[in-house]
């Protein structure tokens, strides 16, 4: 090879090697290239799958809120914001109500507007018994005296408003006896029935030795909320917290209705609403009597006055029931053994002779000391108040007539018989 072919072979090879080297950089870049696509691939793979979690996360957490908000709408339906009570017309409500407080020795400057918007409530609460008893009542006796006939009526008229046969006989029983010593006449009977009715009712008020259900200063009161399930026990609770703490007594709630989806939840709104503490346990099923031994120790060390205890509305049988009840009356006992226990039974008015067979029910397992009658607004079965104190021999304490927090009150018997039988 000369020189000039030489010279030639080597340029030539040179050209090939930067060919050569270009295209090995070419392929090597392509290579980098493709590595670095195929680590973006799986990085927006990841991204995407992390995404894909991200929104199934949150998806779930929507459900719950969802699940979680339908049940706050069902069990907090009936929570109502507190409202101050308004002045309203000079009209025959006012009046009637203004009369109720009279006659139970008020003086006119004593009268508040809590007052007559309770009555008021009260009044209208009884409306639908009135309307399928009283209105019937006196539309048969009018101003004519009374007649073994209209007796007759009278007997259909207490039974349909759920009054009881104890009740119904007593009464009838007592106008029957009246009315062979002499005349009575249409405005005398409903006097004397007034009379009668709130004698059975006043009853085992009297035989309790307690007129009016207050806690006790100097020492503990606990207070055991019991009933079935759907009669506003949680509801009515959280009421009787928000009067206690305004009547100024140092007050504490016990959550023990572990097993109610929402149940403490509920209360705990309460609680909120009424500046009331509320001792709970978060755990699924937790033990309600460990709940109430927190809630007793809790109390002792804040020097409480009543300690409300919720408790399970429904077990799987009515011997579970009873004997969770003992068994936190046992903890009770231990703990705090000069205590003052009162077990008081919530019952649905609307539920009539059922609301009647659930007091017999409790009153024979669960040691009863009171009733709390709930949902009068809108029902027409009034009357089982009178069944409760003369069939159970059970003293009504407290009464519900609205879906207010203030809707609750000590029961008056004057009050209630007045309602119930108010001629318009």
């Amino acid at each position: 090879m000369t020189n000039n072919e030489s010279d030639n072979a080597r340029e030539w090879a040179s050209q090939a090697y930067a060919l050569l080297k270009e295209k090995q950089e070419k392929i090597k870049q392509e290579k980098i290239k493709e590595e670095k696509i195929k680590e973006e691939k799986i990085k927006e793979e990841k991204i995407k799958e992390e995404q894909i979690k991200d929104e199934q996360i949150k998806e779930e957490q929507i459900k719950e809120e969802q699940i979680k908000e339908e049940v706050y709408k069902k069990d907090f339906s009936n929570v109502r914001y507190e409202t101050e009570a308004k002045l309203g017309e000079f009209d025959d409500e006012f009046t009637w109500s203004a009369m109720v407080l009279a006659a139970q020795g008020k003086k006119v400057n004593e009268i508040s507007i809590d007052e007559i918007d309770w009555l008021s409530k009260l009044r209208k609460g009884l409306e639908e018994t009135r309307k399928g008893f009283v209105t019937e009542l006196l539309d048969k006796l009018g101003d004519d005296p009374l007649t073994p006939e209209s007796l007759d009526d009278l007997e259909t008229l207490l039974i349909r408003a759920d009054v009881g046969i104890d009740s119904t006989d007593k009464v009838i029983d007592s106008l029957r006896k009246k009315l062979n010593e002499e005349v009575v006449g249409g405005e005398e009977g409903i006097k004397f029935l007034k009379d009668e009715l709130r004698a059975i009712i006043d009853k085992p008020i009297k035989n309790s030795g307690t007129n009016i259900l207050i806690p006790q200063k100097g020492k503990l009161n606990v207070w055991l909320i019991v009933g079935v399930n759907g009669v506003g026990k949680t509801t009515t609770l959280g009421k009787l917290a928000y009067l206690s703490s305004k009547s100024n007594y140092k007050t504490l709630i016990a959550a023990a209705d572990t097993f109610r989806a929402a149940a403490v939840e509920q209360l705990q709104v309460w609680g909120d609403r009424s500046k009331v503490e509320v001792i709970s346990n978060q755990s699924k099923n937790a033990d309600p009597a460990a709940v109430v031994f927190d809630a007793i120790n809790a109390a002792n060390k804040r020097n409480s006055d009543l300690l409300l205890v919720d408790t399970a509305g429904r077990l799987q049988t009515k011997n579970n029931l009873m004997d969770e009840l003992s068994k936190i009356k046992r903890i009770i006992d231990k703990k705090v053994p000069d205590a003052i226990i009162e077990s008081l039974l919530v019952l649905d008015a609307s539920q009539g002779q059922n609301g009647l067979k659930q007091a017999k029910s409790f009153a024979k397992s669960a040691n009863l000391s009171g009733a709390i009658i709930t949902k009068l607004d809108g029902t027409s079965r009034g009357g089982v108040s009178l069944a409760v104190s003369a069939e159970v021999n059970l003293p009504i304490r407290f009464i519900g007539a609205g879906e207010g927090v203030k809707d609750l009150r000590p029961f008056n018997s004057f009050e209630f018989v007045e309602a119930l039988l108010a001629d318009r």
